[in-house]
């Protein structure tokens, strides 16, 4: 089994539909510009509040992908 050398990126996904959805947009936007992206790991979760409901989601995750 061959070794891996991971480094580890932390970002905020957003979005108005849920959590799952933020990890969703924070993945695909760092499959933009990184290559070799592996796991994720959720480090916050918070959101904001307007007339009593959840408007917004904003979830920090770290990303790990493997270097060359």
């Amino acid at each position: 089994m061959p070794h891996h050398t991971y480094k580890k990126i932390e970002i905020v996904g957003t979005s108005t539909v849920s959590m799952e959805d933020a990890v969703n947009n924070a993945v695909a936007q760092a499959a933009n510009s990184v290559r070799g992206l592996s796991w994720f790991e959720v480090v916050e979760t918070r959101g904001t509040i307007a007339e009593g409901t959840v408007s917004h989601w904003q979830v920090t995750v770290k990303i790990g992908f493997t270097i060359d």
